[in-house]
């Protein structure tokens, strides 16, 4: 079986694969003073909650934006499971060019997004990512990855509000029931989702008009959910895209 991993800044995300089928996946927090046995026995407890032995893992593939992460991760990998993990980086084999100036700053995470979104859906793509940043990007029909745009997350802009603002209390994301609200915590909730839906059409327009195209709109993420039903130009929320696109590139490069 197949172990995928993306780390991100805020959240880990982990799953698992028999072939093509996603079996579980599990979201823990990135925590970086955590050691390595700290997250082999977090992960080896995950496995306790299912019927199948960790023992069956086969290979693994790791996605990730924050490097200390790979050092906790890669020896952890040999160590519980007996596996030499494959990192998603400069020299792996995607199967997609990317035209970006520095194709090195690109966030494995972004391409990552990019391979399993064209694997996935036909035409152009704009693929947004919520996250702890918030990435907006472009791959044309023929399978290439342009760019695009980073906005800070929702859960950043909520906290700098909360830090900043001496006043105004920490808010649970949540829909208020109207945009004129009549209390502080719905007049939060109102601005940072109404105003974030707000944030997500504007970039996305402002792409289609560059572009000059009408390409399918992808949102994944783990706060998705919240934010997709509120907005006007997303058309797919497709929540795992990350971890197919990783099952992706593991192939990719097994064939190799």
């Amino acid at each position: 079986m197949l172990l995928v991993i993306d780390v991100g800044n805020s959240n880990t995300v982990i799953g698992l694969y028999d072939g093509d089928k996603l079996l579980h996946d599990w979201r823990v927090r990135t925590v970086v003073n955590h050691t390595m046995d700290e997250y082999g026995m977090l992960i080896l407890n995950l496995y306790k909650t299912t019927k199948i032995s960790s023992k069956t893992v086969s290979d693994i593939i790791i996605s990730c934006v924050v490097p200390p992460m790979l050092n906790i991760l890669e020896p952890l990998c040999e160590k519980y499971f007996n596996v030499q993990p494959l990192i998603v980086g400069p020299g792996i084999r995607t199967g997609m060019p990317i035209y970006y100036d520095n194709p090195r700053e690109v966030g494995a995470d972004r391409i990552v997004n990019a391979v399993a979104a064209h694997e996935k859906y036909e035409g152009d793509l704009i693929v947004v990512d919520f996250g702890t940043a918030t990435t907006f990007d472009y791959v044309t029909k023929k399978g290439e990855y342009m760019g695009g745009c980073i906005a800070p997350g929702i859960m950043i802009s909520s906290e700098a509000l909360f830090e900043r603002a001496s006043k105004l209390p920490r808010v649970e994301f949540g829909r208020p029931k109207s945009i004129i609200a009549r209390d502080t915590v719905s007049s939060m909730q109102a601005g940072i989702i109404f105003g974030y839906a707000g944030l997500v059409d504007g970039i996305v327009n402002r792409m289609k008009a560059e572009l000059k195209s009408v390409p399918t709109v992808i949102a994944t993420g783990g706060l998705t959910k919240i934010i997709a039903p509120e907005t006007k130009t997303i058309n797919i929320v497709d929540e795992m895209l990350t971890l197919e696109g990783l099952r992706i590139i593991y192939l990719r490069n097994k064939e190799k």
